[in-house]
């Protein structure tokens, strides 16, 4: 399993823009074939952070993803957006235990 997970750090002003073209993002996105999660979520203690989860069965599927009609829309909503910091990383699980 693949597992990405990161925040995006807005300016206050485009938080509301973010969050529209995000739902639009996980309603096409959790259609992808080998995604299991895919879900963001606004930070309680910084409302201008806003947190992405997924989970994909596969690195190619992760990249299928990466390669979509809807990322690209997606990518040229946030690029007219205030982006103050990225941080986003992947994972690669060999082990998952239920706690």
């Amino acid at each position: 399993m693949i597992v990405v997970s990161g925040t995006f750090k807005l300016g206050a002003a485009s938080v509301d823009a973010a969050k529209a073209a995000m739902i639009d993002m996980v309603a096409e996105t959790l259609k992808e074939e080998g995604c299991i999660t895919y879900h963001f979520y606004q930070s309680i203690e910084e409302p201008t952070v806003i947190r992405v989860f997924e989970e994909w069965e596969t690195t190619d599927h992760l990249k299928a993803h990466g390669a979509s009609a809807h990322m690209k829309i997606f990518r040229a909503k946030l690029a007219d957006l205030e982006m103050l910091e990225r941080n986003v990383k992947m994972y690669r699980t060999d082990k998952i235990t239920q706690l």
